[in-house]
């Protein structure tokens, strides 16, 4: 279950052949996302267990699921781009239902992944997660 949006990704990645070129298409994602006001970038939406410092600020409307996220590593911001490449504009009840780690080997960001970024990114799937399932209760 990906949208049109990671799907564009994981085309892009098919494409590119080296990792370098993948770690720049990520990086250059990140780049293209807004930054996030300093406003947001406060403890309660700051996600615990990364190594660097992650922000991601929910916004539900109409039952969607949306999100905005900064990180001050370029990685990491472009992890948070492909995050919201998977989960922005899906309906709270579908957030639970995206297999993450099974869409992200697509990509093969998990062999390619240093464990601390690994973790890291666990970490904001899990928030996605516990964030999409409190706006539903």
């Amino acid at each position: 279950m990906a949208s049109a949006a990671f799907e564009e990704i994981a085309e892009d990645f098919e494409f590119l052949d080296e990792w370098e070129a993948r770690y720049g298409h990520v990086i250059d994602l990140g780049k293209a996302m807004p930054a996030l006001e300093d406003a947001f970038k406060v403890a309660s939406t700051k996600v615990d267990g990364c190594a660097s410092q992650v922000w991601l600020q929910p916004a539900i409307a109409d039952g969607k699921f949306h999100f905005r996220g900064d990180s001050d590593a370029m990685i990491v911001r472009g992890l948070i781009a492909v995050l919201f490449a998977l989960y922005d504009g899906l309906a709270l009840a579908d957030v639970g239902k995206v297999d993450a780690q099974a869409e992200f080997a697509r990509l093969g960001l998990n062999d390619h992944l240093s464990a601390q970024r690994s973790n890291g990114l666990r970490a904001m799937v899990e928030r996605t997660r516990k964030l999409a399932a409190e706006a539903l209760s």
